[in-house]
């Protein structure tokens, strides 16, 4: 059973990230490197063929360096940070929409004094991360302002 088949139809926001009748969760159970990182899957269907989450990095906080053959459609809904996408960082605030394209690295980080938090579609059925190894570490080094933002 899905979670969205046991949660109510409508669950109010709680106004500090949280909406009810919905568990925060781990952001990974798999020891990868992260910091201060949260989820909640907000609507998890498969007759949706997507899963729309929310994840809140705390302050001084950060994702995992990552990538997936499936895309991220994400919104900023709380705080400000910073998003690697690619080859490229990017600054993020209220509202922002980032797009994360097939096979593309990338690592949310938020600012040291507020959570950022956002919302993130993708496919129900996607695959698992795919963490960097020591020659594509090597490679996103070799950008200086890539290799100081990458936390792994």
């Amino acid at each position: 059973m899905s979670d969205q088949q046991t949660a109510p139809p409508v669950r109010a926001y709680g106004g500090d990230g949280t909406w009810a009748s919905t568990e925060v969760r781990p952001y990974k159970e798999d020891g990868t490197i992260f910091k201060a990182v949260t989820r909640q899957n907000l609507f998890d269907t498969p007759e949706l063929a997507c899963q729309w989450r929310y994840f809140e990095v705390g302050p001084g906080g950060h994702s995992t360096l990552e990538r997936h053959e499936h895309v991220h459609a994400v919104m900023v809904v709380r705080g400000e940070g910073r998003v690697l996408v690619g080859d490229a960082i990017y600054p993020l605030e209220l509202h922002d929409l980032v797009y994360i394209p097939s096979l593309t690295w990338h690592q949310f980080r938020a600012g040291d004094d507020e959570p950022l938090g956002f919302l993130c579609l993708v496919n129900h059925e996607r695959d698992r991360p795919q963490l960097p190894d020591a020659e594509a570490l090597t490679h996103l080094r070799e950008d200086e302002e890539i290799g100081a933002f990458i936390r792994c």
